[in-house]
């Protein structure tokens, strides 16, 4: 944020021992992987608060693809959730678990197929909508969103928009305008914004939005760059984080308006940290809603 309602460094100083990795951001709070112990971190920058709760069994964190998600209880700032989903190549299977911290206890194991074909690289920045948790799994010939139901503690695979997919293509889920399960797609310069409906019967189907050209929306040198990649989405501003070869581009998706991050912010992974305050106990004079900043890997 620009000044004075930019939020100090400092305020993002977490001095650990050991080697973590920065697993997800949501809801103002950040999970952290500590792999060696078996365990997660989750760290509430603005109070310092740290809670470091033990994966269950049957979750491995040392030698098998994860992925981690923390967010904040409906209504209840007081307690989170940790979701911990493992993907099994070799078992065509995705196996998760989910943590309460007003229990103090993990949910039985949940799991479903999974084309393999779809586990072949990192997942993409999954996105909240309602109850579920909804990841992308890219792959070459296969690209399928798995849906992590929080209420029913269940797990359930869907497709996308299209299918088939370009070589240069990027693909992010996203909260679609008006509400609901939507998907962002990046080929070159060529963007479109797909939404997700279900009729009264209950069977879904796509429906293209929005489409755009990025070189004519951001001030890009098209001469030089050939493609922009998607490394980040912020969902509570909508907001999609693209990088060139030398700058980041944070763009909101529905008002289409842009900001390019400070030279020294690039990197491979960023992680949008949000978090709703009010203006009594707001940071550096701010006012009430929604405040983003940038944690970098």
């Amino acid at each position: 944020m620009e000044a004075p309602d930019r939020v100090p460094a400092s305020r993002f100083s977490l001095h650990l021992n050991d080697r973590y990795i920065i697993l997800s951001c949501r809801h103002g709070l950040v999970l952290i992987s500590h792999s060696s112990r078996n365990q997660v971190l989750v760290w509430d920058p603005v109070t310092g608060d740290q809670h470091r709760v033990a994966a269950p069994l049957g979750i491995d964190m040392t030698t098998t693809p994860m992925d981690g998600q923390v967010l904040r209880a409906a209504a209840d700032a007081q307690h989170f959730q940790v979701v911990l989903v493992n993907y099994k190549k070799k078992y065509a299977r995705a196996i998760a678990a989910i943590y309460s911290s007003e229990t103090g206890v993990w949910s039985n194991l949940i799991q479903t197929p999974v084309p393999r074909e779809a586990m072949e690289y990192e997942s993409m920045p999954p996105v909240l909508v309602g109850d579920s948790l909804y990841i992308l799994l890219p792959g070459d010939s296969t690209s399928v969103i798995l849906e992590v139901d929080l209420d029913s503690q269940s797990l359930a695979v869907s497709g996308l928009p299209m299918d088939t997919f370009a070589k240069d293509q990027f693909l992010m889920v996203m909260r679609a305008e008006g509400g609901g399960l939507g998907v962002l797609s990046l080929t070159g310069f060529a963007a479109e914004l797909w939404k997700r409906n279900t009729n009264c019967d209950g069977v879904a189907s796509w429906v293209l939005g929005r489409t755009f050209e990025l070189d004519k929306l951001l001030p890009l040198n098209s001469e030089n760059i050939r493609h922009t990649a998607m490394v980040a989405y912020a969902e509570e501003n909508n907001v999609a984080f693209l990088r060139t070869f030398d700058s980041i581009f944070m763009v909101q998706l529905e008002s289409l308006q842009f900001s390019k991050l400070p030279e020294n912010s690039n990197c491979d992974i960023c992680y949008p940290l949000e978090s709703v305050y009010a203006a009594e106990t707001s940071i550096g004079g701010g006012h009430d809603g929604a405040d983003q900043n940038m944690l970098n890997q």
